[in-house]
């Protein structure tokens, strides 16, 4: 018996995404993951492979969940150029996505107080939402800003 995986399929990533670099632990485990920024909005994306999925070949929900804290919480790191962390992670799932199928998720931050940021979320395929919910995150070691993010300044 082997245990080889069939190679990922070859597809076209959507304009604007770039692979994010992640080498080590879990978001190596479920990537490849992107991202996409356009002004102030920012989008995280992901291909359903056959390592996403469950019995049914859908995209497992423990999948999508783990998606949507990484795509909901991103802002976090885009505003203060900071690890984080998940203080509360509440979704609604309302439709299924399937192998092949380009998922995309973002949030908009509606509250910043005493450290922490609360945002409602989506994630939808096509014209399908997947996804509602809302989160919240909290900053908790500032870091060199990356790409895209802006420079930690503390705010009240």
């Amino acid at each position: 018996m082997s245990d080889d995986v069939a190679a990922p399929a070859a597809f076209e990533i959507p304009e604007g995404y770039v692979a994010l670099d992640w080498r080590r632990g879990f978001g190596r485990q479920i990537g490849p993951l992107y991202r996409r920024a356009a002004g102030d909005s920012y989008t995280m994306g992901f291909r359903v492979e056959e390592h996403h999925t469950n019995g049914m070949q859908n995209a497992h929900g423990g999948m999508l969940m783990s998606f949507a804290d990484m795509a909901w919480g991103h802002i976090v790191s885009v505003e203060t150029s900071s690890y984080w962390v998940t203080v509360r992670l509440t979704t609604d799932f309302l439709a299924s996505a399937h192998i092949g199928d380009w998922v995309e998720g973002g949030s908009e931050v509606l509250s910043r107080e005493d450290g922490l940021y609360i945002v409602r979320g989506r994630i939808w395929a096509g014209d399908r939402t997947l996804l509602t919910g809302s989160g919240m995150f909290k900053a908790i070691q500032r870091r060199e800003p990356r790409p895209g993010e802006k420079a930690y300044v503390a705010r009240d």
